[in-house]
């Protein structure tokens, strides 16, 4: 008698995580992922949109967390604030790069720029009701000038930085370099508030600014 019921579950759990899901009108699919981002052993899907919605600097992004209730897809989280919009790369256009689970960690990349490039990514993790950023990591520079990274444990405060300068007339020989660690405490930023305002960390020993 248990095998019908066994075969019925498997059935439900098949449908349920394999229905299309319906893209809203006027939205762009960029990007799709799943992955267990509340340790409760089940998968939610994380949906990355471009909307119809202009702004200064290209058009609005969407980022959409679902869980499966009752064998249907329904939108958890989102938020319009955590995805640079579709122009913010600068020369480069799209900064948009990925979005990744990793142990329960949702990772988001973006890039841009043009001689001077950026890159950065933000890693948000599930706590208090909401996705908090955790961490932060951001590197800029030039080839043949310089390089400079922040890795920022947003958790613990921890900012490490390193900044290499290289030459190319010598093979891009690093010929100096800068690092040093430092503690910054007391950031509150989710997914639902990213990038409303910036908070500018400048590092104690070598003055180096960067903006998360």
């Amino acid at each position: 008698m248990k095998l019908p019921i066994v075969l019925a579950l498997l059935f439900l759990n098949t449908f349920s995580f394999g229905q299309e899901i319906s893209i809203p009108n006027g939205y762009e699919l960029l990007a799709e992922i799943e992955g267990d981002l509340d340790k409760d052993k089940v998968n939610e899907k994380v949906r990355v949109f471009e909307t119809s919605q202009p702004s200064e600097y290209g058009n609005v992004r969407e980022i959409q967390v679902l869980k499966c209730y009752a064998g249907k897809w329904t939108v958890w989280q989102k938020s319009s604030k955590a995805i640079l919009k579709s122009q913010e790369g600068g020369i480069m256009g799209d900064p948009f790069e990925e979005i990744a689970i990793d142990n329960g960690i949702l990772t988001i990349s973006f890039s841009g720029g043009s001689s001077w490039k950026w890159f950065y990514k933000d890693k948000y993790r599930f706590q208090n009701n909401q996705f908090e950023l955790i961490g932060h990591t951001s590197v800029y520079g030039k080839l043949c000038e310089y390089w400079a990274n922040f890795d920022f444990n947003i958790s613990t405060g921890k900012i490490n930085y390193k900044k290499e300068y290289e030459d190319c007339e010598k093979d891009q020989e690093i010929y100096k370099t800068e690092a040093e660690s430092f503690y910054y405490k007391g950031v509150k930023i989710n997914l639902s508030n990213r990038n409303l305002k910036k908070v500018k960390i400048k590092s104690p020993k070598y003055k180096e600014e960067f903006y998360l």
